[in-house]
């Protein structure tokens, strides 16, 4: 379908700057833009390829101010970037779903699912699970006994969700994913040996949450392990037993938080982020990449760095003198050979 530049605009409630009656069927990165798409502009950085952009249509914040003339059609809207991803979810929503249960799943005659279902090829499905309105379920996933998934969610291929997990309502968990396996409990013996925990809890995930590719969430030894509602998991995150992730939180790659710990609300959690267990951390809290927190934060909205991590302000003071240890190594020798050649002397 093709939408006039006027249209978007009146849709996104943005401002037209050129013509408003272009049409656009796609969109385009603005580096790479082509004549008939949408493309935008929300990063400084890229600002450079704006003027050159073959793009028809170009999403731009209000405050933007061009140096010279720009080929493209402009929609000037509050934030370029939530307009995109807002209209990239009507296109994605106007797709057409599939439906129906493959005659190659297997399913056991005690599990529930409500209508417009979609149950790929080889998916099993195992006794007493419960599963809601519009859920999609692709090729070679496992939902154990009496799990129970919510409205609107989409589970992607290869996914594995252990017993008794519960899924709430419009998540989506992407390939490779593994929900409610053991959490890592063993009790060491006097003989050096280790001794199996058993892990009776399960994991909940609440609504809204979206689960990278080859994440692992392990399910508590007792209790739950919780995945607050709007939480946002990049790929190969680890959470283990336990823990609970608290709203809105979002947690980028390799990160691995450890048993029984607590993350707040609305906190950023950076790539390859460590954080030690039964930990406490307060909301709104930022951990830069590769970021180690060993220690309970009791203060809400900071932003920490390095490992052990600490104010990232801190962090970077302390890097320039880092960086700055060999002269300094050198000038503390020259110093030190001085002192002793005057002590001779004096001697």
């Amino acid at each position: 379908m093709e939408f006039t530049a006027q249209q978007i605009a009146d849709f996104i409630q943005g401002k037209v700057d050129g013509n408003a009656s272009v049409k656009v069927s796609s969109f385009s990165k603005i580096e790479d833009g082509q004549p008939g798409t949408l493309s935008f502009l929300s990063n400084p950085k890229y600002s450079q390829y704006l003027y050159d952009s073959n793009a028809s249509v170009i999403l731009v914040n209000n405050t933007f101010i061009p140096e010279r003339e720009v080929k493209a059609t402009l929609i000037r809207v509050e934030n370029a970037y939530e307009s995109l991803a807002f209209l990239l979810s009507v296109v994605e929503q106007a797709k057409p779903k599939r439906t129906g249960i493959s005659t190659q799943s297997c399913i056991e005659d005690s599990v529930v699912i409500c209508e417009n279902a979609f149950v790929a090829a080889h998916v099993y499905i195992a006794d007493g699970v419960k599963i809601g309105k519009n859920v999609r379920i692709y090729a070679n996933c496992s939902i154990e006994e009496n799990v129970i998934i919510g409205d609107n969610v989409t589970i992607h291929a290869g996914v594995s969700i252990y017993k008794e997990c519960v899924i709430g309502n419009d998540c989506t968990i992407h390939s490779g994913a593994v929900i409610g396996a053991d959490g890592f409990g063993f009790a060491p013996t006097v003989d050096g040996t280790y001794n199996k925990i058993p892990q009776m809890g399960n994991v909940i995930l609440e609504d809204c949450v979206e689960i990278g590719a080859n994440c692992t969430i392990d399910r508590a030894t007792l209790g739950s392990t919780i995945i607050r509602k709007g939480v946002k998991l990049d790929n190969l995150v680890q959470i283990a037993h336990n823990c609970e992730i608290g709203e809105n939180t979002v947690i980028a790659a390799q990160t691995g938080i450890s048993g029984s710990t607590k993350i707040g609300k609305r906190c950023i959690i950076a790539g390859q982020v460590g954080i030690a267990g039964h930990l406490q951390i307060a909301d709104g809290t930022t951990f830069a990449a590769q970021a180690g927190q060993a220690n309970n934060i009791k203060t809400s909205g900071q932003i920490l760095m390095g490992s052990p991590a600490f104010a990232i302000k801190n962090f970077q003071r302390s890097s320039i003198a880092f960086k700055s240890l060999p002269d300094l190594q050198k000038m503390v020798y020259e110093l030190n050979r001085k002192i002793l050649e005057l002590e001779n002397k004096q001697n």
